[in-house]
């Protein structure tokens, strides 16, 4: 598994960089096979280490935000709740993982949801806006996320607000 860590704004220790290759390799490998992309980016937010860990592996995007103290139980708490969101998805995931991923991994039962249940479908007219005016139409109906119709690039995007605070917009990649 090919591991990449970015720091931002902070020196990433050499000792922490072996510990997190060592515990990815243990840990996940027996999900995802050599081909899988870990990215590990780490950050400091009020006196706590923020990791961001990020697994894709046959176009399946596996993502856990953790924050401690200490860098590494941070990242260990990531490393559990991708191996948490693999348990509970067990059913849906294992034909997209490793062939071997389920065999030894989980020798207790996993109580397993079969299907997602719809409860709502709605419709709305979009108008093209800049992101500003999505932030602002976002906020204005209380909501964490807004799709709308990007007026600069003519695509559908979605803006929506981090637990940070902060607000992120997805784009359509059209490669």
């Amino acid at each position: 598994m090919k591991t990449t860590i970015t720091a931002k704004k902070m020196q990433i220790p050499q000792n922490f960089a072996e510990y997190a290759e060592t515990k990815i390799n243990s840990k996940l490998s027996k999900f995802f096979g050599d081909d899988a992309d870990a990215k590990i980016v780490i950050s400091e937010l009020k006196n706590q280490i923020v990791i961001e860990l990020t697994v894709r592996y046959n176009s399946m995007l596996f993502r856990a935000e953790r924050s401690a103290v200490d860098k590494n139980d941070a990242l260990d708490d990531a490393i559990d709740k991708i191996i948490r969101q693999i348990r509970k998805n067990k059913t849906r995931v294992e034909k997209k993982l490793k062939d071997t991923a389920f065999k030894e991994a989980f020798a207790e039962p996993i109580s397993e949801q079969t299907d997602y249940e719809v409860i709502k479908h709605k419709k709305f007219a979009m108008r093209p806006m800049d992101i500003d005016e999505a932030i602002l139409q976002m906020n204005m109906l209380g909501h964490n996320f807004f799709m709308f119709n990007n007026a600069a690039t003519g695509e559908i995007n979605v803006v929506y607000k981090r637990t940070e605070g902060n607000y992120a917009v997805l784009e359509p990649d059209n490669e």
